[in-house]
């Protein structure tokens, strides 16, 4: 999925904002970060978002996702090559992270957004 692409769709989610931090750019909802992308440049070097914890042992086991530098115990995987999943496969991937992330917020804050 080429960046631009990947921006838009990921910004077409619910309450999400997006910053350049760590090097790259980091979207979140609530103020919380639910997808980064590492960039060298204007160029895609990896993806990295939240996963449910038997999703993370299936995509870690799959060529080009690893587990994602100091994410990964709360279960977030890096797609080093951005090509490792499909793009339908990916946007459902960010979909679902953006759920996870957004069910994690309290209640009072998910109420005012919308998001339950």
């Amino acid at each position: 999925m080429k960046l631009d692409r990947l921006q838009a769709y990921a910004l077409s989610l619910p309450h999400t904002t997006v910053v350049a931090q760590w090097g790259g750019l980091v979207f979140k909802v609530a103020g919380k970060v639910f997808l980064v992308l590492s960039l060298d440049g204007h160029l895609l070097e990896g993806v990295c978002f939240k996963c449910t914890p038997d999703e993370f042992d299936a995509l870690t086991a799959l060529d080009g996702i690893g587990q994602a530098p100091y994410f990964a115990k709360r279960h977030w995987v890096k797609l080093e090559d951005p090509s490792a999943l499909p793009e339908p496969q990916l946007r459902e991937r960010l979909r679902r992270s953006h759920a996870l992330v957004a069910a994690g917020l309290p209640k009072k804050t998910r109420l005012a957004l919308g998001l339950d």
